[in-house]
Formats: structure tokens, C-alpha cells, sequence
């Protein structure tokens, strides 16, 4: 790292160029506990159920993406919620972002 610094110095130098430090801006984001989901909460489908269970259990989907990739990766939406598949087996189940101020379906 000394090697790196000393080299930039002596480039700066030399060339005279200017570094010039720029401000940065974060913002932090609180969410209090408890608000990190709505009031009518869902559960959603673990990894590893197949379709069949998924449909079974949440009933027909809103709607259904036709796979995509290799291996095929198949989404469906519900009101709620999305639902990935590999194949025939869930991978990951998304709740839906809710905007604030709204109640969940």
C-alpha cells in the first residue's frame, strides 16, 4: 500500500494533476421492529416443495412466467408473494414489497 500511495504522489507530481475529494452522501434507512412486514402475513412456500404442493396449497397463481435459462428457472406471482422454481422444486419464495401507508392484500 506504501508502494501504491508513494507511486500516486510522485504521478500527481510530476503531471501535475490535481486530486480533488468529492463529498459522499449515504442515507441510512430505519424500519422499527414490527414494521418489517404487514399485518396479514402470508406464509410462503419453502424451498424444495414441488409445483403441485404449491398450487395445492396457494391455489392458482395470478400469474406464471414461462421458464427461463438453463437450468430453467419458472416464476410464479401471487397476490402477495412470488414463487421461484428450478425444474419442479421451489428455490425462493419473495414477498412483495408493500408501499407504505398500504395495507396488504
Amino acid at each position: 500500500m506504501k508502494h501504491i500511495t508513494s507511486t500516486l504522489l510522485a504521478t500527481t507530481l510530476a503531471f501535475g494533476v490535481t486530486l480533488a475529494v468529492l463529498p459522499v452522501h449515504a442515507e441510512t434507512v430505519v424500519i422499527k421492529l414490527g414494521h418489517q412486514s404487514s399485518d396479514n402475513f402470508t406464509e410462503m412456500p419453502q424451498r424444495g416443495l414441488r409445483k403441485g404442493a404449491v398450487a395445492q396449497r396457494h391455489g392458482e397463481p395470478v400469474r406464471r412466467y414461462a421458464p427461463v435459462g438453463q437450468p430453467p428457472i419458472t416464476r410464479w406471482d401471487y397476490s402477495g408473494f412470488s414463487v421461484y422454481f428450478e425444474y419442479d422444486r421451489v428455490i425462493d419464495s419473495v414477498r412483495h414489497r408493500q408501499p407504505q401507508g398500504t395495507a396488504a392484500p
